[in-house]
């Protein structure tokens, strides 16, 4: 994915925690491709921050910089958003890269700003063997991030665990290209990747330290166990999310 990766220490105990978020609570993973630049993106930011008030989502906005030529240079985008859309087409095979795009649990893609579109693409992934079944520990305390993923003897994929950097809920003034003069909101922008490990079906504990998370006003986090690889991301096995204090 190109995006930065910290070297975080696994430990062997469970974490117990009385905040910790479970993935059986969780329905779908929903990643939003959007970018300043466009003009039909403001309509699925502000139903990104709807979708983000949900609990049974981890609703993300990955901002994109393909459309910076358009007069206005993405103030969020990062080059590593685009290249995991793109991503997510080839592993399609339906070259489909857009805004906004809204990719559900890893799989399925729809407009951004259709609701009932993404609803429905929950019910269609949520179907298949294997999604979000894990259930994944997630919890900040004590200036610490702890996460955990049980075993799973009859894991179906392999793949990576990652833990995202989010801020919560980003106001931008955008002064030219095709919204010029509006306000944008945005909600649960990614800030930063980093790559915890392998997903083997072996059960894995982490505690990172916030600090090691970066800048950029992240107030919040969120796990992902996803099948496949940096350049073949595929099915969320698991995922979790929570605010940072």
């Amino acid at each position: 994915m190109g995006c930065c990766r910290v070297a975080v220490a696994a430990v062997c105990a469970m974490v117990a925690s009385t905040a910790t978020v479970l993935a059986g609570d969780v329905r779908a993973v929903v990643e939003l491709f959007t970018s300043q630049g466009c003009s039909s993106c403001p309509a699925a930011d502000q139903l990104l921050g709807q979708l983000a008030n949900d609990p049974t989502l981890v609703a993300m906005s990955l901002p994109i910089d393909y459309w910076d030529y358009l007069g206005w240079k993405d103030t969020l985008a990062k080059p590593a958003h685009t290249a995991r859309q793109r991503a997510y087409a080839q592993v399609r095979g339906d070259r489909a890269v857009y805004t906004p795009q809204v990719v559900v649990n890893g799989e399925v893609h729809v407009q951004g700003s259709d609701k009932d579109a993404i609803e429905q693409a929950i019910v269609e992934t949520r179907a298949q063997p294997g999604t979000l079944s894990l259930p994944v520990g997630l919890s900040v305390e004590g200036g610490r991030v702890k996460v955990s993923v049980p075993a799973n003897a009859d894991a179906r994929s392999t793949g990576e665990i990652w833990l995202c950097a989010l801020t919560r809920s980003i106001p931008i003034a955008i002064g030219r290209g095709e919204n010029s003069g509006r306000t944008v909101t945005y909600h649960n922008v990614v800030r930063r990747w980093v790559k915890l490990g392998e997903w083997n079906g072996a059960a894995r504990t982490w505690s990172v330290p916030v600090a090691d998370l970066g800048g950029e006003n992240a107030n919040a986090v969120s796990v992902l166990v996803q099948a496949g690889g940096d350049d073949t991301p595929g099915r969320m096995l698991g995922a979790s999310i929570a605010p940072i204090k």
